[in-house]
């Protein structure tokens, strides 16, 4: 594996393999730039019903072919391709896993947010993780769930591991976690939160038109920004794309991507 993503960074464009999902879906991810540079991670598709967000890295992905771009910068569009098939196709894309989705959610998947196992990807990360499995107990979320259960340990989940083993491996300077919706933009997390990164947040706010915000309750810890803040004191976002319920429609990727565009483009500065 190591070898393999060696090769993708000789000045070129490429595609990886991050890792498989529990029902061996590719985690894939789009690499431009040179593995000495510093890199910059957009990933999207955490959770199953948001996947408007894996469109978009795909279009932003596109757009920088097409343009090019200075910065060495790896784009994960889907993190949890399972989670994306079952809220899209239903139980049945789930295999070895149906029975426990059906369990779950019977004959209604499109709000779907956890994996194949019904783990919350965006709970599983080794932030704070005891607590905010202390909260979803207190919640009544005490095993697989379509939403929230952060599984029985933090990187539990083949998913999770892949996106940290790849931080782990290479120098990224900051990471960009796409979630919908609410057009808000999280950036702290505890006092490793570096300094650079409000000012950072408030110039993808001015650039959107979207708000600077915290989270609050279930939503505090156990996500991809807030591991990488804890782990690395580098700049971590959470960008919750559009505003409605989840899964936003189809047609207004267009819409959102056009207001966004010059933001994302700032987070590859």
């Amino acid at each position: 594996m190591r070898e393999k993503l060696y090769e993708v960074f000789k000045g070129f464009t490429g595609r990886i393999v991050l890792g498989k999902s529990h029902c061996g879906r590719p985690i894939d991810a789009f690499i431009l730039g040179n593995q000495n540079d510093e890199l910059t991670v957009m990933a999207g598709g955490f959770h199953g019903s948001e996947w408007l967000t894996i469109l978009i890295l795909i279009k932003f992905l596109n757009d920088l072919l097409k343009e090019g771009s200075e910065s060495a910068t790896c784009i994960i569009p889907c993190v949890n391709p399972d989670g994306t098939e079952i809220a899209i196709s239903g139980a049945n894309s789930s295999g070895k896993y149906k029975d426990l989705v059906e369990k779950i959610s019977p004959n209604k998947t499109e709000c779907w947010q956890a994996n194949a196992r019904g783990v919350d990807i965006n709970h599983n990360f080794d932030a704070n993780w005891e607590n905010l499995r202390k909260m979803e107990i207190e919640n009544n979320i005490t095993g697989p769930a379509a939403t929230r259960f952060g599984g029985k340990s933090p990187e539990s989940e083949l998913e999770t591991k892949a996106i940290c083993d790849f931080c782990r491996k290479f120098n990224v300077k900051k990471v960009f976690a796409f979630h919908s919706q609410g057009e808000v933009i999280y950036w702290n997390y505890g006092n490793k939160t570096p300094h650079e990164s409000e000012n950072l947040a408030k110039k993808l706010s001015d650039a959107s038109g979207y708000e600077l915000d915290f989270p609050e309750g279930l939503a505090v810890g156990g996500g991809f920004k807030d591991w990488f803040i804890e782990k690395f004191q580098r700049p971590g976002f959470t960008i919750e794309i559009g505003k409605g319920k989840n899964p936003l429609p189809l047609d207004s990727a267009e819409k959102i991507y056009n207001k966004i565009k010059k933001m994302l483009w700032h987070c590859i500065d």
